[in-house]
């Protein structure tokens, strides 16, 4: 009965958004009259019990994956009754139809916070965001119950289960999708907010405070979601490498991108009433990227690890979807722009001027990547097959990546609505010297490509001046969103110098070695101890003992073949040693057939920074965040003292 529950409250939540749709275009319409008054009224317990209703059916589905239940279609497919109770849990959403509920879950537990917090918009308009809220997720709710139903039975019940996929049983998986997707439904809530300031009118600063929380919250979560999703890729698939530039991989990356540029955008509307357009604008592409990114994980139309391999015609729907979606908020938006005021203008040399170059080069880079993403697929429909790889993204997207470093160092440090040039390089003489005295010292003591050179001596430059903000103030007079800020920027700058380390200085060993052989790489010389069989929870391996050898320190690793007899998969399982100055990667291949055996080893230098740096990220963002919150709130409470006084 399970199954027919989550299934009940689906259809009911589904009922309630059509109602909440129809309700919220009823209110902004009559809004002025008494009657719409009462629908203003009702809209908010709407949304808040179709939240209630979606999250039933989410726990619904988790439920009958933790019985096992193989009466499920979707359980015998992605579940086996042997696998630890963590994959059964998170293996609810690691497949199309339960990735797809876990998105419309947050959908409405998003609309559903909303209607329940938000108290800084006129009724008007957060009625029309809550409706635009509902027609979002009625398109969802339409593809779960009419093409992707996950609550489906089967008749007979299947004894058993095909398991799944060895790749996804993983920690990661019950981290990582979470976190990007609720990264994506908070920039369907930005747009939506975008939507209903345009249907109402009241594209303005008061709107701009209300977005923000949801614009940066969902850049927190993109943030700490690719983050993870590399590290998860990093050691899971045995290649040594962080980043694929896949195409699924890609389709997290233009949404952070868009919503990076959204951000800053918001900000500038919210504290100097500028950039209204922009911000829109920039709401709309940002929620485009979030369903091209749906699209293309789902469609079919990609092979990837990541990717989720369905029929055509699901694809077909999320395209119309996408259609609908987008084609109609730039159909408002055409016909609105002309209400929205230009708001405060500012000169060229200004804080705002450094946020649009800082908008524009990200937007620059958010072309490249979805070029180099669909180009492939559009060529593919015409019977041209080639591929987009690294080389491209490196060339094309690698120098404007550094300018935009650039920007992001001297933007902090710029005037609001104007400045002098002459005043701004002076306070660019710290970076600047930082950033001369890192290239000097690589071209003494390092010979490496061009673009690691400039990465490192831009990030020693960026990390100067990310902290510059803070000097001449005292510590405890420091706003928290400004600490934030400071800490992301850092960040940037730690990441990237983990970047240009794992480019530069990477050495890598493939070699067929006997039992007791020494092989060297980087610092270290690893020799193969012995080969022996290790049985787990739902697989056999053969795992290698290497002893890694360095500076008289002996670290002993671990790396596997493991094989999976639900779905039968091969899998190589990484060993990393993790040291401060970077890790020694080893991965485990097959015999040779001679008493050897193929082994692949990685030193990458510093490459922990890259993790590091974006957990700093997102970190600063979470400051940002509750820094913005305890202004505002205490902005509340001294308008609440002012008016009992």
């Amino acid at each position: 009965m399970m199954a027919e529950a989550g299934l009940a409250a689906l259809w009911l939540a589904a009922a309630l958004a059509a109602l909440q749709l129809l309700v919220a275009a009823l209110a902004v319409r009559s809004s002025t009259a008494p009657v719409g008054a009462d629908l203003l009224a009702a809209v908010r317990p709407v949304a808040i019990i179709q939240g209630a209703l979606v999250l039933s059916a989410m726990a619904m589905l988790i439920g009958v994956f933790l019985d096992s239940d193989m009466s499920v279609k979707l359980v015998v497919e992605n579940s086996h009754s042997a696998k630890p109770w963590l994959y059964k849990f998170a293996g609810a959403w690691g497949n199309h139809e339960g990735s797809m509920l876990l998105w419309v879950t947050i959908l409405g537990l998003g609309g559903a916070a909303v209607a329940g917090f938000e108290r800084r918009l006129p009724e008007a308009t957060l009625t029309a965001t809550l409706g635009a809220q509902a027609a979002i997720a009625l398109g969802f709710y339409a593809f779960l119950l009419f093409a992707s139903n996950p609550f489906a039975r089967l008749n007979p019940a299947a004894p058993d289960g095909l398991g799944l996929n060895p790749l996804l049983q993983d920690p990661g998986l019950a981290f990582h999708p979470p976190t990007l997707y609720i990264g994506y439904v908070g920039i369907s809530i930005a747009f939506s907010f975008a939507v209903g300031a345009l249907v109402t009118r009241d594209v303005g600063p008061v709107f701009a405070r209300a977005m923000r929380p949801w614009v940066l919250g969902a850049w927190i979560f993109l943030t700490l979601g690719i983050t993870a999703g590399s590290y998860w890729a990093y050691y899971e698939l045995g290649w040594g490498g962080w980043w694929f530039w896949d195409p699924v991989e890609n389709a997290s990356l233009m949404p952070w991108l868009a919503a990076t540029a959204l951000l800053h955008s918001v900000t500038v509307l919210a504290t100097r009433d500028g950039l209204r357009a922009w911000t829109v604008m920039l709401a709309v592409v940002a929620f485009s990227m979030s369903m091209v990114g749906t699209f293309l994980v789902r469609s079919g139309i990609l092979t990837s690890v990541h990717a989720f391999a369905v029929d055509p015609a699901r694809g077909a729907f999320i395209l119309a979807l996408l259609a609908i979606y987008i084609g109609g908020a730039l159909v408002l938006f055409a016909a609105r722009i002309g209400t929205v005021r230009i708001g405060n203008t500012f000169e060229l040399v200004s804080r705002e001027g450094g946020l649009v170059l800082n908008n524009l080069l990200l937007s620059v880079i958010l072309g490249i990547v979805l070029i180099g993403t669909l180009y492939p697929l559009v060529a593919a429909s015409f019977g041209v097959q080639l591929s987009v790889g690294p080389p491209f993204f490196n060339k094309a997207a690698g120098p404007i990546a550094l300018t935009l470093v650039v920007t992001m160092a001297v933007g902090p440090l710029l005037r609001w609505r104007r400045d002098e040039p002459t005043a701004l390089i002076a306070r660019l003489i710290w970076p600047i010297g930082a950033s001369c005295f890192a290239a000097a010292g690589l071209v003494v003591f390092a010979d490496i490509g061009l673009l690691p050179f400039l990465g490192l001596s831009l990030a020693a430059g960026l990390a100067v001046a990310s902290v510059i903000p803070l000097t001449g103030r005292a510590v405890r007079r420091i706003p928290l969103f400004t600490w934030g800020m400071v800490i992301a920027h850092f960040g940037i700058a730690v990441s990237l110098a983990g970047m240009a380390c794992d480019s530069a200085f990477t050495s890598e060993t493939l070699v067929a070695a006997a039992v007791g052989q020494p092989v060297a790489v980087g610092p270290y010389v690893v020799r193969l101890d012995g080969i022996k069989p290790v049985v787990g929870d739902n697989w056999s391996a053969l795992e290698a003992r290497l002893s890694a050898t360095r500076d008289d320190d002996t670290l002993i690793l671990r790396p596997q073949s493991r094989f999976f007899s639900t779905p039968a998969t091969t899998t190589n399982e990484s060993a990393i040693a993790t040291t401060w100055d970077g890790q020694l990667y080893t991965v485990l291949g097959q015999p040779n057939g001679d008493g050897r055996w193929q082994l692949r080893l990685w030193w990458k230098p510093f490459v922990t920074l890259i993790w590091l740096g974006g957990a700093m990220v997102a970190f600063g963002g979470l400051l940002s965040l509750v820094g913005r919150w305890q202004r505002e709130r205490r902005s509340r409470l001294r308008a609440l003292a002012d008016y009992w006084a």
